[in-house]
């Protein structure tokens, strides 16, 4: 899921800003006023532009993941028996979920064991799983992995963290702009006018304001996106067994050891594989718990039922 979630804030980063630079290139900026910001106005704005620019992301998420990772597509029909086997258990287990219909499967080349799900809806949803995985995990493991990504898709997780995230993208075009009108102006005059206004400063200081605010946005997204992996945990549990998914993340976490020496894009992938240790920064940016923990919150539910 750290793939997943991480391209969606890229794409979605980056069609904010695109839309940003393209609203200020054809000056449409219809809260502007002579005396000042029209406030409803300016937040009706931010409304539509910070929810189109989620929901654009989201649409292309599918598109995104394959082109970025290099997935390739297995088709229903393969008679690959390693690939029959990822299909197989991924239309298995979409059943048991009660999904609409069997997700996409693809696979990426990545020595490190990952998975992710994406897409805009249950019907257009996609399942990628590493070469890694299917080499170093067992049968069972591999099941509970796929388990997991299937409870995100049964979920809804990805429409849910759009919604989050398109929120958030109002309130970053909101305060920013705000923030850029008042330090682009050069003050008041005696009477209490308003000073001169450069646009040129205001533009500058919206693009650099959306920055910072949407990485701070990405600590509430990192936020709620660790929540949405206990209860996936729950549901790869549920749909495989507590103990597979249990023996899944000590596969994943021992495997982490062994990629310490790749790149982090490589290490740090979807299913959140990276050593417990970890700082205060990386703890507020992290997507997922620590495996300690989620490991122990399935023991608990397992004994408490």
């Amino acid at each position: 899921m750290f793939k997943r979630i991480s391209l969606f804030l890229l794409v979605n980063i980056a069609v904010v800003l695109t839309i940003s630079i393209l609203l200020s290139i054809f000056n449409i900026q219809p809260f502007l006023q002579s005396y000042g910001i029209n406030y409803p106005s300016l937040l009706a704005f931010c409304l539509i532009w910070g929810m189109g620019g989620a929901f654009i992301s989201l649409m292309l998420s599918r598109i995104t993941a394959k082109w970025m990772t290099g997935a390739q597509v297995v088709s229903p029909k393969t008679t690959d028996p390693a690939q029959m086997q990822i299909y197989s258990t991924v239309e298995r287990l979409a059943r048991a979920a009660n999904l609409p219909c069997t997700p996409e499967v693809a696979i990426f080349y990545s020595e490190a064991p990952n998975a992710f799900a994406t897409g805009p809806t249950k019907k257009r949803s996609l399942v990628a799983i590493s070469s890694g995985l299917m080499s170093k995990l067992s049968k069972n493991e591999v099941e509970a992995v796929i388990g997991h990504e299937i409870a995100h898709i049964a979920n809804g997780d990805m429409v849910t963290m759009t919604l989050l995230q398109g929120i958030i993208n109002a309130f970053v075009m909101f305060l920013a702009r705000i923030l850029a009108f008042v330090v682009s102006r050069s003050g008041k005059s005696e009477k209490g006018s308003t000073g001169s206004f450069s646009m040129g400063s205001y533009y500058l200081f919206v693009f650099l304001f959306e920055i910072v605010f949407m990485i701070l946005g990405s600590m509430i997204v990192a936020f709620y996106s660790r929540r949405r992996e206990f209860k996936a945990d729950k549901g790869g549990a549920t749909l495989s067994s507590t103990q597979n998914m249990i023996n899944a993340l000590n596969a994943l976490e021992r495997s982490s050891q062994s990629v310490k020496n790749q790149k982090p894009a490589e290490a740090l992938e979807a299913f959140m594989i990276h050593s417990q240790k970890r700082s205060l920064l990386s703890k507020l940016f992290a997507s997922h718990p620590p495996i300690s923990e989620r490991i122990e919150k399935l023991e608990k539910e397992r004994f408490s039922n």
